[in-house]
This record gives structure tokens, sequence and C-alpha cells, in this order.
């Protein structure tokens, strides 16, 4: 896995526009919707209810196989997006590898309402990926669009081995990662939490 971090030109876009954006890369790129761990990392900017104001040096960051890292490039390269009457304007991509953080984050992992059993129920996926690491459940966050909607919890987890980290950073939890959910991304450290 890779990530594919794409230049992009400011301008304004809908709340909901996670399910526009990849229904228009699909579009640019059929081959994306057979790849089960291809994410695309949320967008950063200034929210309110109804749009989101993106800062003139913003990035649309991928995450992708490897090998469809390169034919994804150039089919996106140059080219405009149409997010629900809103234009997101593809520039220069580069590739970023993936590196090991022992703390990882991920703004919203889909799951069940309840904190606890979200909790219990990461801590079970996790035992059966055979990984060691420590939570901290944040904010509950609700996706929206105009048929469909995902709902869950910023997670952190933290006291990662170098290959936990990357096995997280390659495969994320929950459902969703065409959306932006369960993708992780390094953090700051957080150490001596659980000696507490």
């Amino acid at each position: 896995m890779i990530d594919m971090v794409f230049d992009l030109d400011g301008g304004t876009i809908p709340a909901t526009y996670p399910f526009a954006l990849w229904a228009a890369l699909i579009r640019r790129v059929p081959e994306l919707s057979e790849q089960r761990l291809v994410g695309v990392l949320p967008l950063r900017g200034t929210a309110n209810s109804e749009r989101i104001l993106l800062p003139k040096r913003s990035k649309l960051v991928m995450r992708l196989p490897t090998i469809l890292a390169e034919h994804t490039a150039t089919r996106l390269t140059g080219q405009q997006l149409d997010l629900a009457g809103s234009t997101l304007r593809l520039g220069a991509a580069k590739e970023r590898p993936i590196q090991p953080y022992p703390t990882i984050h991920a703004q919203l992992v889909t799951g069940i309402s309840d904190e606890v059993l979200f909790v219990e129920h990461i801590n079970t996926q996790l035992g059966e990926m055979k990984i060691k690491g420590n939570l901290i459940c944040g904010k509950r966050h609700t996706i929206n669009g105009d048929r469909q909607s995902l709902q869950g919890y910023s997670l952190v987890i933290h006291d990662l081995t170098p290959m936990a980290s990357l096995q997280l950073q390659f495969s994320g939890l929950g459902e969703g990662r065409q959306f932006g959910c369960g993708i992780f991304v390094p953090y700051k450290v957080i150490s001596g939490l659980s000696a507490a």
C-alpha cells in the first residue's frame, strides 16, 4: 500500500462530499472500486453544516495498493471532478510511503453507537489480527449523504509495534474506506498512559 498525494486548488465543497468524491473518482478510474482496501483520506478544511472551505494548498490523499498507484495518478492528474455542483481540480501527484508510527489515528471508524461495545468490538478485531495496542475512543461522528450515512467514533491506537502499525495503516478498520472511514494516519506520540 502507498499514499498517492494530489495537489488541489482550494475552494468550497459540500459537507457531504465523501460520497460524491468517491463517485467522481471511480468514474475516472473504475478499477478503484474493485479493491476493498482503497481509501480516500478525509479532506482538511474549515467546515460549517453545509460547506467545507479548502485552503489553497489542500491535498487529496488516496491510499492504494502499489500496483494501482501509477495508473491512478495518470488518470487523475489534471482532472476536474464534479462534487454535486462544486468543482475539485486535481494537480500533480506524488507517492508518499506509509511509515510505521507507534501511535496512529482515524477520524472515523464505523461501528455500533454504544461506545463500550464499540471499543470491545475493536479490541476483538485487533485480537483476531494478533495486534496489541491501547485504544483511546474519541467523539462520535456521522457522515451524511443524500442516500446513506456512516456513523462511528474517532480512534487513537497507541503503543504499537512497527509491524502492527503498518498492518493497521494498510488494512484499516471498519467499513467505508472509500469515504474516508477507518483510515489510520500518524498521530502525536502518546506514551506512559498504560502505566497510569
